[in-house]
């Protein structure tokens, strides 16, 4: 019988989304194997670690809190109180507020007594213009600055004049809808503190005039660190403090908060073990502000700023041929107000989604290029293949699947084999991230909160993924397409109140 060119499409499209998908497959199982390591050295590490000089001494490492915010009226002041009561001895808190059309700039000078000062702005990124800068005629709040600048309608324009304001080494960038835990900067900055992989090698022989070794240090430069963050819906918060964390009760942000557990803990804990770290979540990261001003600090014309941030500067490192390092520790440090309903939730993907792509497209010099070490065979070939394109086979695999049920050309009894086994690998997956999360963080009170939580992994590759895939690909429409898209108010609805309907 002769083989019709559909046949030989049909076999090539099957074999190759089969060792795809075992790819895939695999590569969790790796993570999950590599996080455990990770998580296990964390823990052993925190028992030796004394966090408590770094509480009072000058010699801690200066740090910059740089949280934009734009039409943010609802939720802060609660906010910028929680930023103000960090357990750290030498930092500050830039609140850069981008324009905003509702009370968020007046709301903050009323509260925190803010009086216009003269500074002198260096500016070493581009921003829009800056109007003025605030401080506190109240010494209770001396560590708070607030910049009123231009609309730049993107996140990554309000932080790069938050970086130009920054007076610090390093700086810590997150959401103004964030709570961040007390002893999160004392627990970011150890790794730039104590990476493990510097060494120190001998070079030669005794030298003839001093009589010494010569000796170099192989360093490994810390250029940004992360940590665990999680969806703080229908969790108590007081006075901008979280003081009991609850899983959230509506279905959109708990398949977040399960989602958020499962990426942070397992995948980029997993990632950190190999130094190949692919994003710091803009919600909840700390950089070392020479290396992110080198590389030209956030691209405001980026919709995955975060992303492209970390890959610019691991690429500046790797041009100058500079060894560097990004690190994740696996602790929770931040809790955010997940979008609340279906509208915005679409909205956020969309975006992310279009940020991919375009970090994709923007950046694929870097992709299989070995100049670049793992960040090009690595990182960006993850990213690609499983991030990516994931969605896409995932939709051409969804039409081809109908099709051949449709045509009678499917043995649905193998079929059924199949989409079991992937099924139970994705609910065995997120319950392993789950457990790994206890091991460390244990942020419910009870088990029933945990197993209600985890009950999630059995309808989220019903329900939840396929909006995933749906919005991932709309974001590559509108990038492909072409369509406007600008940073705008996310709908707060403020921590502690009902979500709007």
């Amino acid at each position: 019988m002769e083989t019709s060119i559909w046949d030989y499409f049909s076999s090539f499209f099957e074999r190759g989304v089969f060792i795809y998908g075992m790819t895939m497959l695999l590569a969790y199982a790796l993570l999950a194997i590599l996080s455990y390591i990770a998580i296990n050295r964390f823990r052993k590490k925190e028992q030796y670690t004394d966090y408590s000089q770094l509480t009072s001494s000058t010699l801690a490492p200066g740090i910059s809190v740089i949280a934009p915010a734009f039409n943010e009226a609802v939720t802060i002041i609660q906010n910028v109180r929680s930023l103000l009561t960090l357990n750290y001895s030498r930092y500050e808190v830039i609140i850069v507020n981008d324009g905003s059309t509702d009370e968020t700039l007046q709301k903050l000078i009323d509260e925190f007594d803010l009086v216009h000062v003269d500074f002198a702005y260096n500016e070493k990124i581009k921003s829009k213009p800056v109007r003025r800068i605030f401080k506190s005629s109240n010494t209770a709040y001396e560590k708070l600055v607030v910049i009123d600048k231009e609309n730049g309608k993107s996140k990554a324009d309000a932080s790069n004049a938050g970086i130009n304001v920054a007076s610090f080494n390093y700086f810590l960038c997150t959401d103004v809808d964030c709570i961040i835990e007390k002893d999160t900067l004392i627990k970011m900055i150890q790794p730039f503190m104590s990476e493990e992989g510097r060494k120190i090698k001998e070079v030669g022989e005794p030298c003839p005039e001093c009589g010494y070794v010569h000796v170099i240090e192989d360093n490994k430069r810390v250029i940004a660190t992360g940590a665990t963050l999680r969806i703080a819906n229908s969790s108590d918060i007081e006075d901008g403090v979280l003081v009991r964390m609850r899983p959230p009760k509506h279905w959109i942000p708990r398949f977040q908060e399960m989602e958020y557990i499962r990426s942070y803990v397992l995948g980029k804990m997993g990632w950190s073990m190999i130094n190949c770290v692919p994003n710091v979540s803009g919600g909840l990261g700390l950089f070392d502000k020479e290396i992110a001003i080198k590389a030209g600090g956030y691209d405001p014309l980026s919709f995955g700023e975060d992303m492209d941030l970390v890959t610019r500067m691991c690429a500046y490192m790797r041009d100058n041929k500079q060894k560097y390092a990004v690190r994740y520790i696996p602790s929770t440090q931040c809790w955010t107000e997940g979008p609340p309903n279906l509208k915005v939730f679409g909205r956020q993907r969309t975006r992310w989604g279009r940020g991919l792509i375009q970090i994709i497209t923007i950046h694929k010099k870097i992709l299989f290029n070995p100049r670049y070490g793992r960040l090009g065979l690595v990182v960006f070939p993850y990213n690609f293949l499983f991030e990516f394109l994931a969605p896409i086979i995932e939709f051409c695999g969804i039409l081809y699947y109908i099709y051949i049920l449709i045509t009678g050309q499917i043995n649905v009894q193998n079929a059924l084999v199949l989409l079991l086994f992937v099924y139970l690998y994705s609910v065995m997956i997120t319950t392993i991230s789950l457990f790994w999360d206890q091991l460390v963080n244990r942020n419910y009170k009870t088990w029933a909160e945990v197993f209600g939580l985890s009950l999630m992994a059995f309808l989220e590759p019903i329900i939840y993924h396929p909006l995933i895939v749906f919005f991932a690909l709309r974001g590559y429409y509108y990038f492909i397409t072409g369509q406007k898209h600008v940073w705008g108010n996310m709908q707060r609805q403020g921590f502690g109140q009902a979500p709007k309907k």
